[in-house]
């Protein structure tokens, strides 16, 4: 077996767990999610669930990582009773993990083709609203783009982690990070100093529950439910490699809190970057996923010196989604590593190959394949992908881990409680209503959120009604 590689700070530790939680499901999903469920009032639900379900199981996989020193191709087998099978978990979650990455290469990949076409062609500026959205859907329909720049994607992502833990993911990711965040800054100063960004600002900071009652509030809550839990990336072993390679000087819940600030600061500031320019140029802030490659280019359009902060912008995204391509790519070649005890380099080079052809469908499901439509029509590739990760191997992982936490049959609460709680800093209390709460009412909360997701999209008329619309 290979020597255990660790992190060389703690810092940066903090900001590539960060860094995998962050991705483009806070950046991209997080203001067009805002925009439709009402703004500030949403935010604070979704502040609400974010520390009552994604704090205590990002906790349960830290725990999990850290106790083994493995990632989840030897951690289950480290630590579970003699004779039971629990670590026949790691299988589905491997397959979430590549499943994950077979649909997020080739999102990333559209990130990176509009840095380029802003940065250097330019071609993208200045267009009309009809000529963004054609752009768009001509982008889609090219396979070679598609599959050139998802492949590029794959090699830059797999390439950072192929230098090692410090070398590569560590000290790349710290850097992108660090200027991640300053180019967040100065977007968002320019977003609120636009005329008419008031009104903006107004809807994203001051809450108004009434927007609630016209969105329907059940529907609301399970919306936060749902972004607050998967924000985290939980549940596919990759923030439990993350675990693995820090030291025991810091408790888990304080290194936790730590990973859930970053993550909120990065989805706040994305939505002060979005929603005020929405305002401002008199676009609805819901307008869904089309809102960064169709709405945003239309805005920079009209903003003074908007060429170059469109260029910030999707430099900014391409950061964020090379970063979590990083996080679970690292989580990918651990597996392996740990599994088999296969060099670093050996791994990296057949899984460049594997991703690449198992990202195809995605990268061809708008061309090529568009009439595969699994959902009906207007659904794709992408779709099914997702669902199958977000839907489901998200939340069955996450009550797996907070299960095999808690319960003496598995791993057991005495050893879960005395791993989370070495170290300096933020204790979990090991009696009373948290204890009760992560033992009995959080895996609830998870198998509610798993059941409503798959009634919302087999069965939706059933799911109206449950809400009451």
């Amino acid at each position: 077996m290979n020597q255990r590689e660790n992190f060389k700070s703690r810092l940066g530790f903090i900001l590539i767990a960060a860094g995998c939680a962050i991705g483009i499901g806070n950046v991209w999903r997080f203001p067009f999610i805002t925009g439709q469920y009402g703004g500030a009032a949403f935010i604070l639900i979704y502040l609400f669930f974010l520390v009552i379900l994604g704090l205590p199981a990002l906790i349960a996989e830290f725990a999990v990582g850290r106790a083994s020193k493995r990632g989840i191709g030897r951690s289950f087998e480290e630590l579970e009773p003699a004779g039971s099978k629990w670590h026949i978990a790691k299988y589905p979650m491997i397959v979430g993990d590549y499943l994950l990455m077979m649909f997020y290469t080739t999102v990333s990949g559209w990130m990176m083709y509009y840095f380029y076409h802003m940065a250097v062609e330019g071609d993208i500026h200045g267009l009309s609203p009809e000529q963004v959205g054609e752009r768009f859907g001509t982008m889609l329909g090219n396979p070679s783009v598609q599959v050139g720049w998802m492949a590029i994607a794959t090699i830059l992502g797999l390439g950072i982690v192929s230098l090692g833990l410090q070398k590569g993911v560590e000290r790349v990711t710290k850097s992108m990070m660090s200027m991640l965040f300053l180019i967040m800054i100065i977007l968002a100063i320019r977003a609120v100093t636009l005329p008419g960004a008031e009104e903006g600002l107004k809807f994203y900071l001051l809450p108004d529950f009434a927007r609630l009652q016209q969105q329907g509030v059940t529907e609301v809550i399970f919306a936060a439910m749902g972004q607050a839990f998967f924000t985290l990336s939980i549940g596919i072993g990759s923030m439990s490699i993350f675990g693995s390679y820090i030291g025991k000087k810091h408790t888990l819940a304080k290194e936790a809190v730590n990973i859930c600030v970053l993550d909120t600061v990065v989805a706040l500031l994305a939505g002060l970057i979005i929603i005020p320019s929405c305002f401002a140029f008199n676009v609805e802030p819901g307008a869904g996923p089309g809102l960064v490659f169709v709405t945003l280019p239309n805005i920079f359009s009209q903003m003074p010196a908007g060429r170059w902060c469109g260029v910030a912008f999707f430099l900014f995204m391409s950061f964020a989604a090379l970063s979590t391509l990083v996080a679970v790519f690292e989580n990918i070649i651990s597996f392996w590593m740990d599994l088999k005890g296969y060099d670093r380099k050996k791994v990296v080079k057949w899984n460049i190959l594997a991703i690449i052809v198992l990202s195809l469908p995605c990268a061809l499901g708008f061309n090529v394949l568009s009439g595969f439509q699994p959902f009906g029509a207007g659904s794709g590739v992408l779709d099914l992908e997702d669902f199958i990760v977000s839907n489901t191997l998200l939340p069955l992982g996450s009550l797996f881990f907070v299960v095999f936490c808690n319960f003496r049959y598995d791993w057991g609460q005495k050893n879960f409680y005395d791993e989370v709680n070495t170290g300096s800093g933020m204790k979990l209390p090991v009696n009373g209503i948290v204890r009760f709460y992560i033992k009995w009412i959080l895996p609830l909360i998870v198998l509610v959120i798993f059941i409503m997701g798959y009634i919302q999209k087999f069965a939706p008329d059933f799911y109206n009604q449950i809400l009451g619309k």
